[in-house]
């Protein structure tokens, strides 16, 4: 595997709280700022086991070992890799085996009936997330997996993230659990919805709206889901073009690095235009005055205190660093092994959606977490 791209990039921070612009804004009771180090992208082709490699949609790191789960509505499944590098850049990233997910009878899923989104590892287990198919009626879900696949164990989660009869009602297709984080006291997992559920409140749009994203806290030994926090998103970045309508906004990952604070991944995507459409910005985000809304059905007209959040780098930055100027789908983060000088390091990664749509990148991203 050759890496296809190599660059460093010393990038100045500038404080202000007024510039979407700037990519390295320091966050209210944080000092970190992030610092590109470099791409590597794995070729669109790579055939492993009988896979093919891509839809690379979460990515989690953990005792020297890298899991990077599949979309594959087709065959579920992650892959165990290694991933090399250094303050210099990328050394290498091999694949070194691929793990199909089961269902609870402990056969190989049926082709259709998962969509998975995020992953991440916790004691000896898979903790994953599938979005299921809310237009077909099959439940999005939260679920733990040993390391060979196995089904061990599904968390009980509100009603209201369940496919609803009632238009006005529930989760939108396509836009359920795309980001999952471990607590950091390690007693269960926070996992975030792309969307607005609909009676909470709207799509974002290239205008102003109010569009509310719940983040839930699932407690990993009773299985269930207890408090819920409110995150705002932002409008869509930029029109569709080229006589494409197609726009959205939505979380596609997150990361708790501090007691209730988080790194949140939110991506906006729009038809139409030759750098991959995408528009992805890393917030710091700070939940600890948000409210508790876990006994609210519907957010609309509610009073209540979302997460605070402030932008720590925005990609469009870096995107003439990048492959032919494209910041791609990127769908997952998390932190890697710490680098030499202290600093933690920061990888994320983008699902390229097999080329279904054209030609896309297997794309993995590096970062320095600067204190």
């Amino acid at each position: 595997m050759n890496k296809v791209f190599k660059t460093l990039l010393v990038i100045t921070a500038v404080l202000s709280v007024f510039s979407c612009a700037n990519n390295n804004l320091k966050t209210t009771g944080s000092t970190a700022k992030l610092r590109f180090i470099d791409e590597y992208v794995i070729p669109d082709d790579l055939i492993f086991e009988e896979t093919r490699v891509g839809g690379l949609s979460g990515i989690d790191y953990a005792n020297g070992n890298w899991y990077v789960i599949s979309d594959d509505i087709d065959s579920p499944r992650f892959y165990n890799a290694s991933i090399s590098y250094d303050l210099e850049g990328f050394k290498s990233i091999k694949i070194n085996s691929v793990v199909k997910l089961k269902d609870v009878d402990g056969k190989l899923f049926t082709k259709g009936v998962v969509d998975p989104e995020s992953i991440r590892y916790d004691n000896e287990t898979i903790i994953w997330t599938s979005e299921g198919s809310i237009n077909n009626g099959l439940k999005p879900f939260v679920r733990i997996a040993d390391t060979n696949g196995s089904f061990v164990k599904e968390m009980i989660l509100a009603n209201r993230y369940l496919p609803n009869t009632d238009p006005n009602f529930g989760p939108r297709h396509n836009g359920v659990f795309e980001g999952l984080t471990l607590s950091l006291d390690k007693k269960g997992y926070w996992v975030a919805m792309e969307l607005p559920l609909k009676e909470d409140g709207e799509e974002p749009t290239l205008e102003v709206t109010n569009a509310p994203i719940r983040i839930a806290f699932v407690n990993k030994e009773t299985g269930l889901s207890e408090n819920e926090i409110v995150y705002e998103l932002d409008k869509v970045a930029r029109p569709a073009v080229n006589g494409t309508t197609f726009e959205l906004n939505g979380i596609v990952d997150l990361i708790e690095y501090d007691t209730n604070r988080f790194y949140v991944l939110e991506r906006s995507y729009s038809m139409g235009y030759n750098d991959g459409g995408n528009t992805v910005k890393i917030y710091d985000i700070d939940a600890s005055k948000a409210t508790d809304v876990s006994s609210i059905n519907s957010l609309k007209g509610e009073s209540y205190i979302k997460v605070t959040k402030k932008l720590l780098f925005n990609f469009e930055v870096i995107r003439n660093e990048l492959t032919n100027g494209i910041v791609d789908n990127i769908e997952g983060l998390t932190f890697g092994p710490d680098f030499n000088n202290g600093n933690r390091s920061l990888l994320v990664v983008a699902d390229n959606n097999f080329s279904l749509y054209g030609p896309q990148l297997n794309q993995f991203i590096l970062f320095e977490v600067e204190k």
